[in-house]
């Protein structure tokens, strides 16, 4: 027996050994197996409210798992107990966690909000949406609760007392924008020990001595001197820099007119400063314009947030977080966690008047009203729908992409991951080994039309691009999915077997490489893979199985991977294997799937575009195939065509000035 077979096998005892464990726990504990079911702690019919409020599930053990928020309590929790098998596999994962529900009524959906934001925040639920900076991000800070405040690069949570710029994406930014700034706000920038010192000692350090910071560790200004100072800095990063600016015009306009020509070089020094670190800052909306741009890009697993903290028209700051998927969420869900989470404990001049979102929350106006309480004035969430804003919103939006992208590189490429991917679908599908290499198919047409195939190669959980294939289907038009694979499936492993054939040998290992003598290069098919992942439920798994057994192919495992709710149908099987959602093998048979249809709707593409620029020509009587073609590589392109003269037609090889007359008349009459 093949692998696949033992995997069947397999899959089948641990089944009659989880139905036997079943049997025995009832006869043991009644109370055991009825804990778990929701059935057990459904609340009884009409004793849930039809208000608005928030609702908590917990644990046996009391914890809180997971807080939502309702307009109709009822209406929301009734949803949970109508069908368990109807629901998305994470919820069902919290449904036979928990094991009691309550709840709390309210009088507004503001209320409502509110509490959910401060039950998340108190009880951290395991199965909420949770959002994690993608990387640490520095901030330019100014430490206000101090005696003498001090400017200095941060990271990590914010404290009491401290005023926060940015987040910027480099701590060297921060630290050039500093460096230009103490020319015109000489603020002290030491750390606590240094100052120390240097008052023991009666001598500044040497940003004193060149006039970068005001010393006030020696007493050359006094506590309130340094202190005007430091708001004045903070005011400049705030975006009121117009007003020093002009003071300091005006100042460099005096000093000269009384001949202080050193003091008015100064001053046109520390213009020039200031304007240098506004240059740092791209303009990017009007003056006055204060509002936080945020971008989502998301998959069936996880989503990335980038926003851009616009103030005073500049880019003030970046930042970009990644967050888990839990459930079935809607982008509007995902801006109403996230609006929630970002500035629920934010202080009031940390809001800005606007906030612009890819998609409205649910409960846009009761978000925004609960911002303009935290802000102390009125905070308008929006959709931009033209111009500038509309503008940012999609570079935003190409920056989350990219965040994304790149978390999933960072991930993807990490050994020990991947190691543990390959692990976990060895055990979920019961094979021998982990599967080092992967093949998926997924079939791509319009309609039943121009059904085309790909397959893409994944080795030790890496994308091997030189060994992906694409298929144009030769059966007849219109033949479903089931059908398609079932071809792609026979042909890709007709030609294994015959190059296996040819070889002499009883298949190569992957890694190695069997040449072919004629051409130099690897055979195409010659590697076998451990495991056929094919984008589909049980239908077409089976239809991948069917074809392996009327070649005779037995030690290939076989599964399909359904989107809907990312479910994983071994072939054979009645019932599919559930991966966690944060399953690492889960979220590497994902990314092979994707990768697959990307190449097959790339391949498609291609193909319907090249079927729609010859048709144009099918109807030119004497134009064959090769004409057609050597027409196209010609002129580029069919307008292009339309367009020559009778001479230009002509220089195409195998073209003469009657068949050129006969296309020109042909297209221009078209």
């Amino acid at each position: 027996m093949g692998p696949a077979g033992r995997a069947r096998e397999g899959r089948r005892g641990r089944a009659f050994g989880r139905a036997a464990l079943s049997v025995r726990a009832d006869r043991l504990s009644i109370v055991a197996r009825t804990a778990s079911s929701p059935l057990s702690f459904r609340p009884a019919a009409g004793s849930i409210p039809e208000s608005p409020g928030v609702y908590r599930f917990t644990d046996p053990g009391g914890r809180v798992i997971y807080v939502g928020k309702a307009k109709s309590l009822r209406q929301r929790l009734n949803s949970y107990f109508a069908d368990f098998a109807g629901l998305h596999p994470r919820t069902q994962t919290m449904l036979t966690t928990a094991a009691a529900v309550d709840w709390t009524v309210v009088n507004t959906e503001v209320e409502a909000l509110q509490l959910e934001y401060s039950w998340i925040k108190e009880f951290d639920p395991r199965f909420n949406v949770k959002y994690r900076d993608d990387k640490s991000y520095p901030y330019l800070a100014v430490t206000m609760d101090e005696t003498f405040p001090r400017v200095q690069v941060m990271r990590g949570a914010k404290r009491r007392g401290t005023r926060y710029f940015g987040p910027y994406s480099h701590a060297w930014a921060i630290r050039e924008t500093v460096d230009l700034l103490l020319r015109v706000f000489p603020v002290r920038t030491c750390s606590a020990g240094v100052f120390k010192r240097a008052g023991q000692i009666g001598r500044p350090c040497l940003l004193g001595y060149i006039d970068k910071c005001s010393a006030p560790c020696v007493a050359r200004v006094t506590e309130q001197e340094h202190r005007a100072l430091a708001d004045d800095f903070c005011d400049f990063m705030a975006g009121n820099t117009g007003r020093f600016i002009k003071r300091l015009e005006r100042e460099m306009r005096e000093a000269a007119a009384a001949e202080e020509f050193e003091r008015a070089a100064r001053l046109r020094d520390d213009v020039q400063a200031l304007q240098r670190a506004l240059e740092k800052q791209s303009v990017v909306l009007g003056e006055g314009t204060d509002a936080d741009v945020i971008a989502l890009a998301d998959d069936q697993l996880e989503a990335a947030v980038q926003v851009f903290y616009v103030r005073g028209g500049r880019i003030r700051g970046q930042r970009g977080w990644v967050v888990d998927k839990v459930e079935e969420t809607s982008p509007g869900e995902l801006v109403e966690h996230f609006l929630l989470q970002m500035y629920g404990d934010a202080a009031p001049e940390a809001l800005p008047r606007e906030v612009l979102v890819p998609a409205l929350p649910p409960d846009a106006d009761a978000v925004a009203e609960l911002l303009g309480e935290q802000r102390k004035a009125r905070v308008e969430v929006r959709v931009p729908q033209r111009g500038d804003k509309k503008t940012l919103m999609e570079t935003v939006e190409r920056n989350a992409k990219e965040a994304l992208a790149q978390h999933k590189l960072r991930r993807a490429s990490d050994l020990t991951t991947r190691s543990k991917a390959l692990q976990e679908i060895a055990d979920g599908l019961a094979l021998d080994q982990a599967p080092l290499r992967i093949e998926c198919y997924d079939v791509s047409h319009t309609m039943g039309d121009d059904v085309v195939a790909s397959m893409v190669v994944f080795e030790d959980g890496l994308a091997r691009k030189s060994e992906y294939r694409r298929f144009s289907i030769r059966g007849l038009s219109g033949q479903g999915d089931v059908a398609s694979i079932h071809e792609v499936i026979s042909r890709r492993f007709k030609r294994y077997l015959e190059e296996r054939s040819a070889t002499g040998e009883l298949g190569p290992e992957p890694g190695g490489e069997p040449i072919d003598p004629e051409t130099g290069r690897p055979r195409k098919f010659a590697y076998p893979p451990n495991l056929v992942v094919v984008d589909g439920g049980p239908a077409q798994a089976a239809a991948a199985q069917r074809a392996l057994d009327e070649l005779g192919v037995d030690d290939v495992a076989v599964c399909g991977l359904a989107k809907r709710l990312e479910e994983v149908w071994p072939a054979g099987d009645d019932q599919p294997v559930i991966l966690p959602r944060t399953s690492e093998g889960l979220y590497l048979l994902q990314r092979v799937r994707d990768e697959a249809h990307r190449f097959a709707i790339t391949y498609h593409r291609s193909k319907r575009a090249k079927g729609v620029k010859e048709s144009e020509l099918d109807g030119v009587p004497g134009l064959g195939p090769a004409r057609r073609q050597a027409l196209l590589r010609h002129f580029g392109s069919v307008k292009r065509l339309r367009d020559a003269t009778v001479e230009d037609i002509c220089e195409v090889p195998g073209i003469g000035p009657a068949l050129a007359e006969v296309i020109m008349s042909s297209l221009r009459s078209s």
